[in-house]
């Protein structure tokens, strides 16, 4: 028996707190503010947070491997009160739940007014007379998924999880229950669930910590995306004819994590953002993103998405004074705001720079006049200066490597891989000596942007701890506090955040960062399907994108790169001191066209049309992605291999403004339809239309 606790509409969200009468459970759901009846279903409350402690007596079900859910405690927390609170930006509800024995949660769910998302926080506070070990907290749970659908809505669920692996991040993966064996069971009898999430300190490696559950027959999506810099878990349950999503950070089964709590002592789970609406994957992404807007914290110069050049892919980690002169005498006048120096300034002759990061002492053979030079010359030409850092990692070569009283250790043993060791971001002595090797070096010499780049990870976790993940997770929230560090030592300081490319795109790090190197498919033709499809999971005026100019690009693949950078933040590289007059005016009118294109890549809502791309590196078709505002659309199309002769998108009612490509095309708007004339395969297109 089940009854309404609490309920209240929320922008166009209902939240229901329900209450089974006979086991005490409080449970949360989530739906639309709408009118779709209520179907007839069987359905068992799960409470709004999973707790697992040593001693607890295992689910069954089948369960052990697969899931730390429904344990004692879990079962033995019962609702005890509510709590309310409001301001003029959000309001709170705080349910309190607690145990027999002492064990309290305190579940806070906030809404910031005129916004689209919720915020769900979990604390597990420990008022019990003895010590507890913690094996799993979940951040969030909730379900009844979907109301709307007769028992249980065979074949009208879908989930999409967003993949993420080196150079191909953020692909959506789309899949029905039936195909992920998430079916009811035939007599109602035993739970099913799937867990997924990544172990290690690559938050994006193997998925994002991102899911959406969709009610194809109804047109409702419910999502959840959670900020955690370390190793993360999601989980999609199924008892009987309703579907509960959870989450947390990753608990001892699946990320090897415990965390002792002594009396008093409490912890709180990662925060994740949710939201529910009417629509489809796109449409719930850029509800949950508004999140991510809202916590951003970075320096006013990041306002007008500033053009950055890098010259990681012009000199491929052997940066001089004499090659950096070279190309800023070839990009000067050309709207170019930021010039960042890549990997190997402070490599040692006939070492490589991958295994030489460290030690951090600017060459002299690249730089014989001081690093000084090199930075006065680059604001000589109005740019901002930025440098590389692989500030956590060290390399084999370097003499930081041999310092393993401050190193990682894994059952007291140096935690090495192949090239790479790895400082205790706990330890003071690293952080005071990466205060004087990183933070005092910007402040010398003048750098207004860092390149914090992250190229291996810790994995399952470290010594220092009650548990290996308790370690990885105290390592990694040393790490961002060190960036909140050094915007605090250096106020205007641009962040970019780097992991081998994308491998660190979650909302901790994202709120941290000016912006993200997007992948490492440097000047690869699937750049603009990545770049869409990480639209998805963060904001595109953070989605540093790669536009690599070569000197034997044809004008068509020239546009088809700048095009791709129209898709989030562009960043030039490559061979621009040797490329001809005609190329030159393809990239100076797609520079021009990104800064008109500006105000719509900060603020708008993004849908994607086109076929799926089932292979990224040999894609066919097309892909169109629209991003609107309240006064603009852009529009960026590219084409694949067996690209159709004409692209038609809908845009809605509006004129055009501004086009672009690598030479002129055919395009109308008739009832809401934009229909451009595409010159071939593999080309790239950027309209710009004014809405009316």
């Amino acid at each position: 028996m089940e009854n309404i606790l609490y309920e209240e509409i929320l922008g166009d969200m209902r939240i229901v707190y329900n209450l089974d009468n006979e086991t005490g459970m409080a449970g949360l759901c989530i739906i639309p503010d709408t009118d779709i009846p209520y179907a007839d279903r069987r359905v068992k409350i799960h409470s709004l947070a999973e707790v697992k402690i040593i001693g607890d007596n295992y689910s069954g079900n089948y369960f052990g491997g697969q899931s730390m859910k429904y344990s004692d405690t879990t079962n033995s927390l019962k609702y005890k009160c509510q709590e309310f609170s409001e301001d003029n930006f959000s309001k709170s509800i705080v349910t309190y739940l607690k145990s027999a024995n002492g064990l309290e949660v305190r579940h806070v769910l906030t809404y910031t007014k005129e916004r689209n998302y919720m915020t769900i926080s979990t604390e597990l506070i420990n008022n019990t007379d003895m010590n507890v070990t913690v094996e799993m907290l979940s951040s969030f749970v909730f379900g009844n998924i979907s109301p709307y659908l007769d028992g249980a809505g065979e074949n009208s669920m879908l989930l999409h999880r967003l993949r993420g692996k080196w150079s191909q991040e953020g692909r959506l993966i789309s899949e029905t229950l039936e195909d992920l064996q998430l079916e009811e069971c035939w007599c109602y009898a035993n739970s099913n669930s799937m867990r997924f999430g990544q172990a290690g300190s690559m938050p994006t490696k193997g998925y994002f910590p991102f899911m959406a559950l969709e009610d194809t027959k109804n047109g409702i999506i419910w999502g959840a995306q959670m900020g955690c810099p370390s190793s993360w878990q999601m989980e999609i349950t199924r008892a009987d004819d309703g579907v509960w999503l959870s989450g947390g950070i990753a608990d001892r089964e699946f990320g090897h994590w415990m965390k002792t709590l002594k009396s008093g002592e409490s912890f709180s789970a990662p925060k994740t953002f949710i939201s529910v609406c009417r629509g489809d994957i796109d449409d719930i992404s850029s509800r949950l993103l508004e999140a991510q807007e809202d916590n951003l914290d970075i320096p006013e110069s990041e306002e007008s998405l500033p053009v950055i050049f890098n010259e990681y892919c012009t000199t491929w980690g052997c940066p001089s004074h004499e090659n950096v002169s070279g190309i800023l005498e070839a990009i000067k006048n050309k709207g170019i705001d930021y010039f960042v120096i890549d990997c190997g300034w402070f490599k040692e002759d006939g070492v490589r720079w991958d295994i030489s990061m460290g030690d951090y002492i600017p060459s002299d053979t690249l730089f014989p006049n001081g690093i000084d030079d090199t930075v006065n010359m680059i604001k000589s030409y109005n740019m901002r200066p930025g440098i590389w850092f692989e500030i956590e990692n060290v390399g084999r070569m370097s003499k930081a490597y041999d310092n393993e009283e401050h190193l990682l250790k894994r059952d007291g043993i140096t935690l090495t891989t192949q090239n790479r060791r790895f400082w205790d971001m706990r330890d003071k002595w690293v952080t005071e000596y990466l205060d004087e090797k990183v933070v005092n070096f910007l402040k010398k010499h003048d750098f207004g942007y860092i390149k914090v780049d992250y190229n291996e990870t810790i994995g399952i976790g470290c010594d220092g701890a009650e548990s290996l993940g308790e370690g990885l997770r105290q390592n990694m929230r040393a790490s961002v506090n060190f960036f909140r560090h050094m915007r605090h030592e250096c106020p205007d300081l641009v962040i970019e955040n780097c992991a081998s490319g994308g491998n660190r795109l979650e909302p901790c790090f994202m709120s941290l960062s000016s912006m993200a190197s997007f992948s490492d498919a440097h000047e690869c033709i699937e750049i603009p399907i990545i770049a869409a499809n990480l639209q998805r999971a963060i904001l595109p005026r953070q989605s540093q994108i790669w536009c690599v100019i070569r000197k034997a690009d044809s004008l068509r693949r020239l546009a088809y790169s700048i095009s791709a950078a129209l898709l989030g933040r562009m960043c030039l590289s490559g061979d621009v001191t040797e490329i001809s007059d005609e190329q030159w005016r393809i990239i100076d009118n797609g520079i021009a066209f990104y800064k008109a294109a500006v105000a719509v890549i900060k603020d708008g809502k993004t849908k994607r049309f086109g076929p799926r791309i089932k292979s990224e590196r040999h894609p066919e078709g097309y892909q169109a992605v629209v991003r609107t505002n309240a006064n603009k659309i852009l529009c960026v199309i590219h084409s694949f291999a067996k690209s159709p002769r004409k692209i038609t998108v809908l845009v809605g009612a509006c004129v055009i403004d501004k086009k672009y490509s690598h030479a002129a095309f055919g395009a109308e708007i008739k009832d809401g339809m934009l229909t451009i004339e595409n010159s071939g395969d593999f080309s790239g297109y950027g309209i710009l239309l004014d809405r009316i």
